[in-house]
């Protein structure tokens, strides 16, 4: 099965991954992954828990991913799922 793959500056190939979603329970809502992506591809969204209001992120923009895996990089809770995209 093939995939796109990209060339680095140094001419290296490579097969970008993008991401598919966030978990839930392991997402601790801090927010990094959502500052870090420079495409607007995650999104807060709150959890109504009795009185607490927790907050995680969310794949919301699936189609302006890039395959850098930025995300999953600073995700210190490895929440996010990846996969390359199909030629």
């Amino acid at each position: 099965m093939a995939y796109i793959t990209g060339l680095t500056r140094g001419r290296q190939e490579w097969t970008p991954r993008f991401v598919r979603a966030v978990d839930p329970e392991k997402c601790i809502g801090c927010g990094r992954c959502i500052k870090i992506c420079a495409h607007d591809v995650l999104a807060p969204t709150e959890v109504d828990e009795e009185e607490s209001a927790k907050m995680y992120a969310n794949v919301a923009n699936s189609e302006a991913c890039i395959g850098c895996e930025a995300c999953g990089r600073t995700c210190k809770k490895d929440a996010f799922s990846f996969e390359p995209l199909h030629a």
